[in-house]
């Protein structure tokens, strides 16, 4: 159902971007392209408007529904706290550990990086 739901989602933007593309912002659009022509086609310049204008708002309102019914069908499922504590607790628990401390290692002397004595940088400008 949740694929179904997304494929439409995704058909209904596809062809909302179609329709809102053939638009045109002053008018024109599509009814423009064809001329004379398409008074036959699509019954006149003022049919093929309403008809981008309509399909524009269907599409819209289509998305929105859709939308909508797929955020109420896929609702998450509950999970007990005390089983998501326990669950959490055993993530925890099976982590990994620190490494064990190798008593041949030699010993590095607090401070220094490498274990070198090294002098501090001194800023010869000063």
């Amino acid at each position: 159902m949740e694929i179904l739901v997304s494929t439409l989602i995704i058909v209904v933007c596809i062809l909302l971007i179609l329709i809102v593309l053939v638009q045109n912002p002053k008018g024109g659009g599509l009814s423009s392209t064809f001329g004379g022509g398409g008074t036959q086609l699509f019954g006149g310049v003022k049919k093929t408007t309403d008809f981008l204008d309509k399909g524009t708002w269907v599409l819209a309102i289509g998305l929105v529904v859709l939308v909508l019914f797929a955020n109420v069908t896929n609702k998450p499922v509950a999970v007990n706290p005390a089983e998501q504590e326990s669950q959490i607790q055993d993530q925890i628990d099976a982590g990994p550990s620190l490494p064990a401390a190798n008593p041949n290692a030699p010993a590095v002397p607090v401070g220094t990086p490498d274990g070198l004595n090294q002098e501090p940088a001194t800023d010869e400008n000063n």
